[in-house]
């Protein structure tokens, strides 16, 4: 299993075929929740070597799927890894383990073991950060140049709604974000109760 290979192979891949208008699922994105799930995958004492190596290549592939594809991306990012992986000596084992955690990230997220866990909290890690605000901002941005939201109000209600939905899996995720989240979607319900009906 060759990591570093397949990292520079797929982060080549993304930034050189990913839409420009991914202004929330870009490059940017992918590299963010690779950081943060090796960060949560210590908190939670996972130290062995090549699992760590097996979490950050998913991380790495979660999104990838985006290149050719906006719906379905992370069947799409596991048809992909199983097309290139094999050739930085992942076996077909490995393979599926990634693709277990890619598939996991579905909304709703419906992870089986904990670095599928991992992988889930580290996607959605921004949802309880200080930087919520603007990183939702760029999602928003996003949804709109695809014509999936039409406007800041629509978007105030989805975020609730998803706010509301949404639940980290792990105790080190849950212990750092979930205080700040429940924050963020009180600010929004605020914001949401002067709309008119």
């Amino acid at each position: 299993m060759n990591l570093p290979q397949a990292e520079a192979f797929i982060l080549a891949r993304l930034e050189r075929e990913l839409a420009p208008t991914l202004y929330y699922h870009g490059i940017h994105h992918t590299r963010d929740v690779a950081d943060v799930a090796l960060r949560l995958a210590q908190a939670e004492n996972i130290t062995d070597a090549p699992t760590l190596a097996l979490l950050r290549t998913a991380a790495l592939y979660h999104d990838c799927g985006f290149v050719t594809t906006y719906q379905g991306h992370e069947a799409e990012g596991c048809r992909y890894a199983r097309q290139t992986l094999p050739e930085f000596g992942y076996s077909t084992q490995q393979i599926e383990q990634i693709c277990g955690m890619i598939l996991a990230t579905q909304i709703p997220q419906s992870p089986q073991n904990l670095l599928e866990q991992i992988l889930c909290d580290a996607d959605l890690d921004y949802l309880g950060r200080p930087d919520f605000e603007p990183i939702a901002q760029t999602l928003f941005r996003e949804l709109k140049a695809r014509n999936l939201i039409s406007d800041e109000p629509t978007w105030n209600r989805v975020q609730v709604d998803f706010l509301e939905g949404h639940r980290y899996w792990t105790p080190t995720a849950n212990a750092l974000r979930r205080e700040n989240k429940q924050r963020q979607l009180d600010h929004l319900k605020e914001i949401v109760s002067h709309y008119p009906v």
